[in-house]
Order: structure tokens, then C-alpha cells, then sequence
């Protein structure tokens, strides 16, 4: 495929990148229903329910027995989707934060209830039948399959659920740890298939059958036989129940996966057309450009590509050149995830808002995009950039009556409810160096805070130079901060860009020894209680999300207001507050989203004509075309 066609095609689908989200939501639960109680079921005369599935909004869209419309459900089974994956690893526990975990090192972990992609607020029995629970969500009882076995052929049962929760609970990791012991008042096992979890009033009504529901299942039997532990590296996956197992490993080159023939869930109608890779294996790279010519070469097969100049310059080679490879552009009908430098506020130079806000102006996205990135991404504005739950202009009464009660209590300045929201500032794309106008704004901001330039040009306070440095590991940043750190020495700030390795990095950002890092945020359609390990406070310092430690009274008000919504326009609008108010602590820069999938691979791999607005799906429903395989082995491309 050459460049010239794809860019064409490209600049249709930007100009509107989340159409087909919009339509599957306009057609489907979205903006049907408000009330929690109107779900997809009704309670019989004791207020009980039991179904096959769980949604607060609108119905289910799948019903027992039903295949997922978005797969192929006579797709071949066999082959290997071959992938790569950056830097290092030493483990196989993605939940500790000891180690760095192998790429896809979760793979076969299953959990109770299972989401898809072309629902956006169901949650569909897997490891179970059904699940009960009263009008009140007092409790959530699960009756589990009886046919499901772990990897090694033992049976699951209601026993291993149990002591799962409780092993989060003792050894997760600290920000959902401090959470997770509050979330139940008991779990009992009623037999080797029913399990009941009785809520605690800590946790909001209408997360309650989700959170237990998104329970992973681990091996009691498998821990305490091999005195496995949560918190700590481990050098091989956790005896769990799905399909993909650990063949073999060569540590920090390369890791297999492969296709369990005794896996319990082959006939699941759930899992039709899904699961038909034999093998998957992953090659590490210390950078980007030596896998990208590794593509090129046939190394491997599959590639999502995240840079724009790769992107429209790398990939015009004999195999793309030839028919033999695809270059595919598909729109993200997810939130927009908002990639961003993030200041680290525990350090004092950084708990000024105004200095926060003059840095950020330094970043001159418009210039970047148009000049590095090929015009091919957006600014992240909001958090949830692409949906209805941005906040945008001033606050609407639906706003206003969340804002109010915190502005009356001297949390929130009263201006928050006049002023239009926060955004970035707008910059002249023809010239990376801010406008006269926008350098004296951000000179004026840091003089108000006491940071005065001296006759070096370089701003000091208190004797302290105003200096930041940004962590980072992988290069392809670099050609965006190196102008970043240029417009900053326009304003008196000595930047730097400290280039360390993966295993350092993931130190550093734990104990909090950096001035600038990158962090991507990822949104939900339906927020609720995770907010609280991106934004809230308790657990702040220890929390890889909360990678800023943002310890803010009312962004904590607003996320207890969130999880206790019951309701859709309530629950927008309670969003759309907190929103406003994340963006005014400008706590990060936010750099940019992508609003497509970029996607090349060999033409042995096929997917549905028609894929779900929620997810590529390569690893979960796309196929391996043997005779296409045979193809290009002919012609001498594999």
C-alpha cells in the first residue's frame, strides 16, 4: 500500500474519529436509561435477581447462548501472531511492584464475569453460570461452572475465589490494597461452586456486583504448594484458567505463549470464534527503529504502531510495496487516552499552580504536531477527550450543583463555576517559539510566584535555580522535549531530559525522584471507584497511577460523589465537575491522544470485515490464514 492512498484515506476517518462509538452508544444502552434499578432484569416478590449478566444502565445486549456478533465464528485455529514489545523484563507477576513483568504476562488469567467489546456497560458470567443479588446489592451470590480446571487440570472451585480476594487484599499492591479490605464485610464459601460476597457499606451500591464480578481466580492450592507470593518478582505465570500458557522464555529477548489443548473453555459460546492462535510470541527490542526494521525483515508479523513519522515514513518497504503486508488505520472508540508529562507535586518548586501552568505553556503542541508528527494527533483537552463526560465551556447547572457545596466550603475557588474550563494554550504552528504574548503570560505567572530571573536570564528563588528534569527511557520522546526544553530557556528554566533504563525508570517513579514523567491516563465510560487510584489521595505516594501524588480535598469530594451517582445525567454531570477541576490544578501537560489504531501486519493474519467500536481485538478474535501463509512463503516474503 503506498503512502499517497493511505493518507487520503486517513484524512476521512479523522474527521470524526469516534463515529462509530457514537452510533453503537446511540443505538444500544447508552443514552437509553438514568435509573440503577433499571437493569436488564427484573427482581422476583423477595427482590431478588438472577441473571446471566450485569449492567447499571440499559440492557444487556447478550443473552445465554449467544455468540458475540462482532467475531467470526468459523475462523481457522492454528498459527502464530508474532508481536514485539520495548525494553526489559524480569518476571511474570504484572501485579507486584517488584520486577518489570514479560510482555502479556496476565494472558491467561480469567476472571468471573467478563466484559466485550460492543457493550459498554455489561459484564457477562464467564467462569459462572449466573449470578444473584438483591434490589439493594447487599450481597452478589456467584454460581460457578463446574467444568472449569485450571491449567493443570485441576478443578476450580468457589474456595479458590475466595482466598484470590483475600491474597489482593494481604499483598496487592498498595493503592487498591487499602481499598480492597473494605470492599466486603465476609465472603462465604457456600459450596466448591457457589460463592457469596456480602458488600460492605464502604463501597458504592452500583460498582458492587462489577468489582466482585472482575475478580481474577488463582490456584490456592498452586500458592501455598509452591509458596508463591503476590508482592514479589516471580520467573514463571500463576496457575490459572485460560487458554494461553507460558512455552518458553529467553529474558529480555523473547517470550512464547502458547494454546492449552485441555483448556476447560473451547465450547463456552462466549468464547466461539475466539482464542485461535496456537502460539503468540513476543520479541524484545532495546529500541524502536532496530523492531521497526525487524518488521520489515519478517522478524515478526503484527505491529501497532504509536509514531507518526514511523508511521507514514517506515513502513515503505517491499512487502507493503508488493500487496504482501497491510497498513491499517482503525478509528479508537475508546476514551482518548491522554498521554501527558506529569510534575511530581510532593516537590515543593512544583506545588505552586502558576508555575505548573507556565511551564506547560512551553510545549508548543500545534508546531510538534504539524512539523514531527505529520498532523496525525489531537491534544488530549480533557480527561475524557471524546465523550460526553468532558467538561467544555462554562459549568452546567448539573455542574454547578456539584461545584457549589465545595466553593461554599473555601475547597474550590468561586471562579471555577464562571469560568470556562481550563484548556491548553493555543500556539502558532508555523514556529515552535511561543508567541511574545504567550512568554510574557507565562514570565508574569512565575514572577507572581516569586521566581525572578536573574541577569543570566536564569529564574531563581530563594537562592534555588527554578530546574527540571524529565525521566525517561525510550527515545522516540526525545524529538518533542528537546523543543520543549528549548522554549524554557525563553522563560529563565533549565530543563533536562535524563535518558535511563527500563529498570530504573520504574524505580524512580515509584520513590518519586524525577520532576517531569510520562503518564498515560485511561478513562471509562462509566467512572466509579478506580478513579481513586488515579486521582485520589489516600495512597497517593505509593500509587502507579497516581504517578503525580495529587492530594487534593475536593478532587476527593468529587470522586465520593461520583462513586455514590446512581444515575446517567447525574453521574455526566458529577464527571464533567471533576473534569473542571482536574484540568484547573494543571497538575500535567498534556501532549497527545491518537484517535485511530494504527496496525500493520503480514497478510496471514485476517480479521471480521465489521470489528466492535471497543477494541482491535488481534490477540482475542483475529485468525491466522494458513493459505495465505503458503502464499507468501512462495513468494519468498516469510
Amino acid at each position: 500500500m503506498t503512502p499517497a492512498p493511505r493518507a487520503a484515506a486517513k484524512s476521512q476517518t479523522k474527521a470524526d474519529p469516534r463515529a462509530r462509538l457514537l452510533l453503537a452508544l446511540a443505538s444500544g444502552t447508552a443514552l437509553a436509561l438514568t435509573a440503577l434499578a433499571a437493569t436488564a432484569q427484573e427482581a422476583d416478590e423477595n427482590g431478588v435477581i438472577r441473571a446471566f449478566g450485569y449492567t447499571n444502565f440499559g440492557e444487556l445486549k447478550y443473552e445465554p447462548g449467544d455468540v458475540l456478533d462482532y467475531v467470526n465464528v468459523d475462523a481457522p485455529k492454528g498459527g502464530e501472531l508474532s508481536t514485539w514489545s520495548l525494553g526489559n523484563f524480569d518476571s511474570f507477576n504484572p501485579y507486584a511492584r517488584a520486577g518489570v513483568p514479560a510482555s502479556l504476562a496476565s494472558i491467561g488469567t480469567e476472571r468471573l464475569m467478563t466484559e466485550v467489546l460492543d457493550d459498554p456497560y455489561g459484564a457477562y458470567c464467564f467462569l459462572c453460570t449466573e449470578v444473584e443479588y438483591d434490589e439493594d446489592r447487599t450481597y452478589a451470590t456467584f454460581y460457578l461452572r463446574d467444568d472449569v480446571t485450571f491449567q493443570d487440570g485441576t478443578p476450580m472451585t468457589a474456595e479458590d475465589v475466595k482466598f484470590t480476594h483475600e491474597l489482593f487484599v494481604e499483598q496487592g499492591i498498595p493503592e487498591y490494597r487499602v481499598s480492597a479490605a473494605q470492599f466486603y464485610d465476609s465472603i462465604e464459601v457456600i459450596d466448591d461452586h457457589t460463592v457469596r460476597f456480602n458488600f460492605s457499606d464502604f463501597m458504592p451500591p452500583k460498582v458492587r456486583v462489577q468489582q466482585a464480578g472482575g475478580s481474577p481466580v488463582f490456584s490456592k492450592a498452586w500458592f501455598e504448594a509452591n509458596e508463591i507470593r503476590l508482592d514479589e518478582s516471580q520467573t514463571e505465570p500463576f496457575m490459572v484458567t485460560g487458554p494461553y500458557v507460558l512455552d518458553s522464555v529467553d529474558y529480555n529477548r523473547q517470550v512464547v505463549y502458547a494454546k492449552n489443548p485441555e483448556y476447560w473453555g473451547n465450547d463456552l459460546p462466549l468464547n466461539q470464534g475466539r482464542n485461535n492462535f496456537d502460539r503468540i510470541r513476543i520479541e524484545y527490542f532495546a529500541d524502536t527503529s532496530a523492531a521497526l526494521q525487524a518488521f520489515t525483515a519478517g522478524e515478526y508479523l503484527y505491529r501497532a504502531e504509536t509514531d507518526p513519522a514511523d508511521w507514514n515514513t517506515g513502513y515503505d518497504f517491499p512487502a507493503t510495496r508488493n500487496g504482501f503486508a497491510t497498513m491499517e488505520e482503525i478509528p479508537d472508540g475508546t476514551v482518548a487516552q491522554r498521554f501527558s508529562w506529569n510534575f511530581n507535586l510532593n516537590e515543593p518548586k512544583w506545588q505552586d499552580e502558576r508555575v505548573r501552568r507556565a511551564i506547560g505553556m512551553m510545549l508548543n503542541f500545534a508546531w510538534s504536531n504539524d512539523t514531527l508528527y505529520y498532523g496525525d494527533y489531537g491534544q488530549p483537552e480533557s480527561f475524557w477527550t471524546g465523550t460526553d463526560l468532558a467538561a467544555t465551556g462554562t459549568p452546567s447547572e448539573g455542574e454547578i450543583a456539584v461545584l457549589q457545596p465545595l466553593v461554599d466550603e473555601g475547597l474550590l475557588d468561586a471562579s471555577i463555576l464562571t469560568d470556562e474550563v481550563s484548556s491548553p494554550v493555543e500556539h502558532d504552528a508555523s514556529t515552535n517559539r511561543p508567541s511574545r504574548r504567550i512568554l510574557r503570560e507565562a514570565a508574569g505567572l512565575l514572577e507572581e510566584a516569586g521566581w525572578i530571573a536573574g541577569n543570566d536570564g536564569i529564574r531563581r528563588k530563594d537562592g534555588q535555580v527554578l530546574d527540571l528534569t524529565i525521566i525517561q527511557f525510550n527515545q522516540r520522546y526525545d524529538k518533542i522535549i528537546a523543543p520543549f526544553l528549548s522554549n524554557l530557556e525563553l522563560i529563565g528554566v533549565q530543563g533536562n531530559l535524563e535518558r535511563i533504563d527500563t529498570a530504573q525508570y520504574v524505580q524512580r517513579r515509584r520513590a518519586g525522584e524525577f520532576d517531569l514523567t510520562n503518564q498515560a491516563f485511561q478513562m471509562g465510560f462509566e467512572p466509579s471507584t478506580g478513579l481513586g487510584q488515579w486521582f485520589g489521595s489516600e495512597g497517593a505516594d505509593e500509587s502507579s497511577r497516581n504517578i503525580m501524588r495529587l492530594k487534593d480535598p475536593a478532587v476527593d469530594r468529587l470522586l465520593e460523589v461520583i462513586e455514590t451517582t446512581n444515575e446517567l445525567q447525574p453521574l455526566t454531570d458529577a464527571t464533567n465537575a471533576l473534569d473542571r477541576v482536574l484540568r484547573s490544578i494543571n497538575f500535567d501537560i498534556p501532549v497527545y491522544y491518537n484517535p485511530d489504531n494504527w496496525l500493520a501486519y503480514f497478510n496471514v493474519y485476517k480479521h471480521p470485515e465489521t470489528l466492535p467500536p471497543l477494541g482491535t481485538g488481534v490477540l482475542d478474535f483475529w485468525w491466522y490464514d494458513e493459505d495465505a501463509a503458503a502464499e507468501l512463503r512462495d513468494a519468498g516474503v516469510l
